[in-house]
């Protein structure tokens, strides 16, 4: 069996100017980084397609769902059967894909490419913005040295790095001198500044967004933001050519647009509005991904990015796999081969739970189950039962080894729900509600909790956050993704349980409020054997196991 990057290795890629052109893209607004990736500049955004489907899935196992190959396999499908549509997806992180996950390209027969260069490096993006989130640090460090004339009593801020490092959750800043204090790093997707990338409508927005980032506050408890240092201009220079969207190719050479990438359990998990809105210009119908579960990734792109941009999507697929299911009915990871209905069908409460949480945000749901070799006639034929019992669409999707030839049945289906999907999409809160009422409203209405905690911590935060006057902003629930709780040993549809906000930090360049669940990690740390001791580069010069 060929792995993902061997697959991609004999891609008869199209130079990438052909590509623009299927999609009605000017010579004139792409810049070209080579044959195959090119960036599009853009303008205004009128005439968009209202056809937006929006990929998620069940709580993540170890297993992996294939959400990300489902959405390309989904966008070729509907190539496939005459509707034209254009993928919109998250770049990859530098860090899990020398960790734990891998690349995030997709797999088997149904990936963007050139695969390799989107997973390391691609255009610079990333880089961009771990340099302009680092730049307003070293800005603040040195208005402090020059005798901090905005009398910053406390910094707001801290670092970041591509890079999965726990060695950097904590740090000493000027050790063993009268200025030394502590400090932090993050990873780059959970910076402020790939929010504000990913929320910005245009140049303009991005810089005025930047400009209101909090990033300390003086002695009288004041707060100080980066228009104070009147520092905008410099970091919105840094990313000006990283906020235009990337260009690439499915397999089945169809356009793909791959911009910014947010974690969804340490921030909101979704690619950006201009990527979004311009994949909407050029296209008839439109694929997109938001990160994790859809306790997650799918409840803060509805919450926070359709909220704040106007997008509305018609329809939802939620991923799922056999074995992702059985982990989640509690079989051992060893036994996932054997064949196991009764674990199967406790499995399946995860899934309904997502199913309920699309609904309540009126969005019809079709259920693609990503077939493997491994799935059985009996286990395939319960859930197609299930689904057809509680009145859910079900689709078989076989895209990691037909392409979009394994996505037609799905593509089909989802046309039939968008075209006949009337509904208004719906919020789990309102913009006034209070930030105490969000948090608990999400933790009920989406994960299930029958209370919420909060610290002496975060109740201070709260409190900060009311006089500011931020309180009407959305909320951005930071949590572990492998359970509907704060949990992560908490699989399947866990009952009547607590969950705890232990911190809060206000972005309000980016426009909302992170609430933090459970200590979740903003750094993360590699595993005990990451995939980078198995990346090399063979003797023709070509990057190997990059899986």
């Amino acid at each position: 069996m060929k792995t993902d990057y061997e697959i991609s290795l004999e891609a008869k890629k199209e130079n990438i100017e052909t590509i623009a052109s299927k999609m009605g893209v000017e010579k004139e607004d792409l810049v070209k980084y080579g044959n195959y990736k090119a960036k599009i500049k853009f303008d205004k955004f009128d005439n968009l397609s209202k056809n937006l489907i929006l990929v998620t899935s069940i709580n993540p196992t170890s297993t992996g769902e294939g959400k990300s190959t489902v959405t390309v396999g989904l966008s070729d499908g509907l190539n496939k059967i005459g509707k034209k549509s254009v993928v919109a997806l998250r770049e990859p992180s530098f860090g899990p894909v020398l960790g734990r996950k891998g690349g995030a390209t997709g797999g088997g027969y149904a990936q963007v490419v050139p695969m390799e260069e989107i997973n390391l490096h691609f255009n610079g993006d990333l880089h961009a913005i771990t340099s302009a989130h680092n730049a307003i640090m070293s800005l603040i460090n040195n208005h402090i040295f020059q005798g901090n004339e905005l009398g910053f009593e406390r910094v707001e801020f801290n670092y970041v790095l591509d890079m999965n490092e726990r060695a950097l959750r904590s740090i000493k800043i000027n050790a063993g001198k009268k200025s030394e204090r502590d400090s932090y790093f993050e990873i780059t997707v959970a910076s402020e500044i790939m929010a504000i990338l990913c929320l910005a409508e245009n140049l303009d927005d991005l810089k005025q967004k930047i400009a209101n980032m909090l990033i300390g506050f003086n002695k009288a408890n004041e707060p100080i933001y980066v228009k104070d240092l009147k520092i905008e201009g410099v970091v919105t220079a840094i990313l000006r050519d990283a906020l235009n969207p990337n260009l690439v190719q499915s397999l089945e050479n169809n356009p793909a647009i791959i911009h910014g990438g947010p974690f969804a359990n340490i921030a909101h998990g979704c690619n950006s509005v201009i990527a979004t809105k311009t994949a909407l210009k050029y296209g008839e119908y439109v694929v997109t991904e938001a990160g994790f579960g859809a306790d997650l990734g799918a409840e803060k792109f509805i919450d926070i990015k359709c909220r704040k941009s106007g997008l509305r999507p018609k329809a939802a697929v939620i991923v799922a796999t056999i074995k992702a299911l059985k982990l989640h009915g509690g079989v051992k990871e060893s036994d996932l081969n054997i064949e196991n209905l009764g674990a199967l069908k406790t499995g399946l409460e995860n899934i309904e739970k997502h199913i309920e949480n699309m609904n309540k945000f009126n969005l019809p749901v079709i259920i693609a189950l990503n077939k493997f070799v491994t799935d059985t006639d009996a286990e395939i034929q319960l859930i197609e039962n299930w689904a057809k019992e509680i009145g859910v669409e079900f689709s078989l999707t076989e895209v990691w080894a037909k392409g979009g030839e394994g996505a037609i049945d799905l593509a089909e289906k989802v046309v039939n729900i968008v075209e006949n999907n009337k509904q208004e999409l719906k919020f789990i809160y309102e913009d006034e509600d209070s930030i105490e009422d969000k948090i608990n409203k999400v933790a009920k209405e989406i994960y299930g909790a029958s209370s919420v905690n909060f610290t002496d911590e975060s109740l201070i935060k709260l409190g900060r956050i009311n006089l500011l006057g931020y309180n009407n902003l959305p909320i951005c629930i930071a949590k572990t993704p492998n359970s509907l709780s704060d949990n992560p040993k908490l699989i399947g549809r866990p009952r009547d349980f607590e969950i705890t906000v232990t911190d809060m930090n206000i972005r309000s360049g980016a426009g909302f409020i992170v609430v933090y669940l459970n200590k979740v990690m903003t750094m993360p740390g590699l595993p005990k054997v990451p995939n980078a001791l198995a990346i090399d580069v063979n003797e023709e010069g070509n990057i190997v196991n990059l899986f």
